[in-house]
């Protein structure tokens, strides 16, 4: 992969030239998601050595803060049976989109001039009372396959990626030689940039301002297209703004290569339990709520080593 930063012609082609589109038919929903198969799930099973399980999700935000202004809701209640006995119930409301909450982009979610994902075009295929084409619950099953994290911080020798230093694709392709990792169709593509050290130092809150962000440079289009990951789960998502002027930059992985988004991923722990043990693949599993129309879903991603 070339060293440079790709002219804006070489972006777009990145997004309409590679693109999957048709690769498993015109009227195909599932996209990427198609190479998870039972062997692929067999083999992610084969990773797991030390069974060590982390956590991949945020907590559920219910503080407002800068990148959160619309916290979830939770509400409780009581009822009483009796003067001695009952239960406890509860109430959950949350717009997930966004830079707060650990979630699950469907292939519905975006798209540009070109159409949603296989060509469809949004007006006709989401609607107020849901998305008709590409919603969650195509990816009912769950997502279990091999994740392979991409520790940023750690290659370069520095806690977190900064405005003056986003993510490149050939980065990306050293940083998978450094650690070992050879990329094979249907693998998680997890990129660790460093996001809660970003916040600890005294930084901006990541995500509180949309328009500047540190993240994946467009780039990086080309490195996940040629891993032919089915999803990439990152914690600073696209680098911000993006140089070209363009609506969505790595967020067109979408609809371009058909592959799901998993958002505002928690790596540190995971990230530290990888350089512990000295490896970076495992059994990555993702289960979206099955919402008939959603454009995405909360998640809370598993990796057992």
């Amino acid at each position: 992969m070339e060293r440079r930063v790709p002219t804006k012609a070489e972006v777009l082609a990145y997004l309409k030239e590679d693109r999957n589109w048709g690769r498993w038919g015109q009227d195909d929903q599932v996209g990427a998601m198609n190479m998870v198969t039972p062997e692929k799930r067999l083999a992610a099973a084969a990773t797991i050595k030390s069974g060590r399980a982390v956590s991949l999700s945020r907590e559920f935000p219910k503080t407002p803060a800068p990148n959160n202004p619309t916290p979830a809701h939770h509400y409780m209640k009581k009822v009483f049976r009796s003067d001695t006995s009952g239960f406890s119930a509860d109430y959950y409301g949350i717009s997930y989109h966004g830079t707060a909450t650990t979630h699950l982009d469907a292939l519905c979610h975006v798209w540009d001039e070109n159409g949603m994902w296989n060509g469809r075009i949004h007006d006709d295929t989401v609607t107020m009372d849901g998305a008709v084409w590409g919603s969650v619950e195509h990816w009912k099953e769950g997502i279990i396959t091999r994740g392979i994290l991409l520790d940023v911080p750690k290659f370069r020798g520095v806690p977190y990626v900064t405005m003056d230093t986003p993510v490149h694709g050939w980065e990306l392709e050293d940083i998978a030689k450094a650690q070992g990792v050879t990329f094979q169709p249907g693998d998680a593509l997890i990129v660790y940039s460093g996001r809660e050290k970003w916040n600890e130092d005294g930084n901006p809150l990541w995500g509180g301002d949309p328009n500047k962000r540190p993240g994946l440079h467009a780039s990086c289009l080309k490195f996940i297209r040629e891993s032919d990951c089915c999803l990439l789960v990152w914690d600073m998502m696209d680098f911000t703004p993006n140089g070209y002027d363009l609506a969505w930059s790595v967020h067109g992985s979408i609809f371009a290569y058909g592959i799901g988004l998993l958002d505002n991923a928690l790596l540190q722990p995971l990230a530290e339990a990888c350089a512990e043990e000295g490896r970076y693949e495992f059994m990555l599993t993702v289960n979206p709520l099955r919402v008939v129309g959603g454009t995405g879903s909360p998640v809370n991603p598993v990796a057992i080593l």
